[in-house]
């Protein structure tokens, strides 16, 4: 199934029925008077998140969703039907933009939770209730009330508790594929991840899920390579995980590249909390090693931790770095969820 994770929708409720014009018309009643019904209720377009879905890929094939129009109404007092409702169902995960791409008008954090797009009209009133002391055979009725249409950016961000950061190569996909079951396409060119990963990560009996993004180059933020499109998935995770490939000659400068696309696309993303790794150790001599973790050190200001995603040596350290600085921040589902809030 291929990965979509932007979808342009068109949506439009349903208008409401118009009311009736009506009078009664029976042998033995005089003056029955106005009996026109009122039109019915145009259907909603609601979206729900829902489990089971990790992609967008059902809106490339269907992309107008239109709600059903209310019934008109009848003589005897009888309202037009109310018109069915349509549902949206996407991903967990996703926002839901208006047409400019930058108001968001919903995010759907948990699976059940739903969001009205666009109510449908009211139906019209018949001719019963203009009747009064003063007008006793009404001749006119309220036309419905017409639907919302309108157009709608869906854009997935999926939710992982740590997200993998780094240049092509630094060796993210060979990581997730040794610490999960997760099988991305792993290879030795540039690239070779061209959607998001997930994987679900076990350490001390702790589980997490760990977001893989294609790497990223100088000037993503601009548009180069694969631009900065994907990172929109580590955006919710509570901790980055920076790998740096330890056999590229200037470590230090391909830290500061990445470092420097992650403010570019967002100062929230550069402000979360962060490991950085030094990859692919197996590959170098202790002299080396040494050389280039200081050199990673004094460009970032901080610890390091050495690994190698082929050999496994130091996973686990890393693996044990990015728990710690997830278990304080990580609490129940519901708790943040105003219609069922949190019991201990």
């Amino acid at each position: 199934m291929k990965f979509l994770d932007l979808a342009k929708v068109y949506i439009r409720s349903g208008g409401g029925g118009a009311g009736c014009v009506s009078f009664r018309r029976e042998k033995f009643i005089e003056y029955g008077g106005p009996d026109g019904g009122d039109g019915g209720r145009g259907g909603d377009v609601w979206a729900e998140a829902v489990e089971g879905l990790n992609t967008l890929i059902d809106f490339r094939f269907q992309q107008h969703f239109f709600a059903k129009s209310g019934g008109h109404g009848m003589g005897a007092q009888r309202t037009g039907a109310s018109g069915d409702n349509i549902e949206l169902r996407v991903p967990v995960g996703t926002e839901i933009l208006d047409e400019d791409q930058e108001t968001v008008i919903a995010d759907l954090t948990y699976a059940g939770q739903r969001v009205l797009l666009a109510r449908g009209g009211n139906g019209g009133f018949g001719n019963l209730h203009f009747k009064s002391s003063t007008n006793r055979a009404p001749r006119h009725a309220n036309p419905g009330q017409a639907g919302v249409e309108r157009t709608l950016w869906l854009r997935l961000k999926l939710i992982a508790d740590a997200g993998l950061a780094g240049l092509p190569n630094a060796g993210k996909s060979t990581f997730l594929a040794a610490v999960s079951n997760a099988r991305p396409k792993i290879a030795d060119y540039p690239f070779t991840t061209l959607h998001p990963n997930l994987g679900v990560v076990g350490v001390d009996g702790h589980e997490f899920v760990m977001a893989d993004i294609p790497g990223l180059i100088e000037g993503a933020s601009e548009g180069r390579g694969l631009g900065d499109q994907f990172l929109g998935h580590v955006e919710r995770s509570r901790v980055l995980l920076h790998l740096v490939d330890g056999t590229a000659e200037d470590v230090a400068q391909d830290a500061r590249t990445i470092l420097t696309e992650l403010e570019a696309y967002s100062p929230a993303l550069i402000e979360k909390p962060r490991v950085t790794a030094l990859n692919k150790i197996d590959a170098l001599d202790p002299e080396t090693l040494a050389e280039r973790k200081a050199a990673l050190e004094a460009e970032i200001g901080g610890p390091v931790l050495l690994m190698s995603g082929v050999s496994r040596e130091g996973v686990t350290e890393v693996l044990r770095a990015l728990w710690s600085r997830i278990a304080p921040s990580r609490k129940p589902v519901a708790e943040d969820r105003e219609d069922k809030p949190w019991q201990p």
